[in-house]
C-alpha cells in the first residue's frame, strides 16, 4: 500500500513537472510567433515612414525633422505628374522634352492602397504601443567631405511589444526596429 502511495505522488510530481517545462517552452514558442507577427506591421510602418520621407525630400530637398511637418506636407502635398516625350529636332532620340500636366496629392500617391480607413496621422504612431509615436530625426552628416541628408525612425521594442513577457522582451535577441540612420547614409531598415 505505502508504495502504491509513493508511485502515485512521484506520477503526479513526473506530469506537474513535465507540464512546467512543456509550458516554459510553449511560452517561448507563442512570444516568438506574436513577436514576428508585430514586427511585421511595425516594419510595414516603417517602410510607409521611408515613402513619405522620400517624398518630402523629392520636393523639398531635404527630409522632415518631425512628424508634424511631415504629415502636414503627406496632407496638403503635391507631386507633379510629368510626361516625358521624345524631342523632336533630336535625331538620335537621346533627348527628351518634359512637362509637367498635372499634380495629384502626395498622400493619394503614396498611401491610397491603404483604403479608406487609413489616417495620415496614424504614420507617427508605433502599432501595438498604445499611443507612443516612432523616434525621429532627421539632418546632414559629412560622409566622404560630401554632405548628405540623412533621417532616422525608431520603433523602441519595449513599445511594439507592449503587453508581452518583459523578461522575453529584454532578450539580446529582441532588437528595436529602424530605418535610415544618422550616422550612416543609408535608408535601409534594420531587419533588411
Amino acid at each position: 500500500m505505502k508504495n502504491t502511495i509513493i508511485k502515485v505522488v512521484l506520477f503526479i510530481v513526473i506530469i506537474v513537472l513535465a507540464y512546467f517545462v512543456v509550458e516554459s517552452f510553449m511560452k517561448t514558442v507563442r512570444f516568438d510567433k506574436e513577436q514576428r507577427k508585430r514586427s511585421d506591421v511595425v516594419i510595414q510602418s516603417l517602410k510607409d515612414i521611408r515613402a513619405a520621407q522620400f517624398s518630402f525630400k523629392a520636393i523639398n530637398g531635404i527630409y522632415a525633422h518631425n512628424f508634424d511637418t511631415l504629415i502636414d506636407f503627406l496632407e496638403t502635398g503635391e507631386i507633379p505628374v510629368v510626361k516625358i516625350i521624345p524631342d523632336p529636332e533630336d535625331t538620335t532620340f537621346t533627348k527628351t522634352i518634359n512637362d509637367t500636366i498635372a499634380f495629384v496629392l502626395v498622400k493619394d500617391s503614396l498611401f491610397k492602397h491603404k483604403g479608406p480607413n487609413f489616417k495620415i496621422k496614424d504614420l507617427a504612431f508605433i502599432p501595438f504601443s498604445d499611443g507612443e509615436e516612432f523616434i525621429m530625426s532627421a539632418g546632414e552628416i559629412e560622409k566622404g567631405k560630401v554632405k548628405v541628408n540623412v533621417f532616422e525612425a525608431i520603433a523602441r521594442k519595449e513599445f511594439y511589444l507592449k503587453g508581452l513577457n518583459e523578461e522575453l522582451v529584454s532578450r539580446e535577441s529582441v532588437t528595436d526596429l529602424k530605418v535610415g540612420s544618422m550616422s550612416e547614409p543609408s535608408t535601409d531598415g534594420n531587419w533588411e
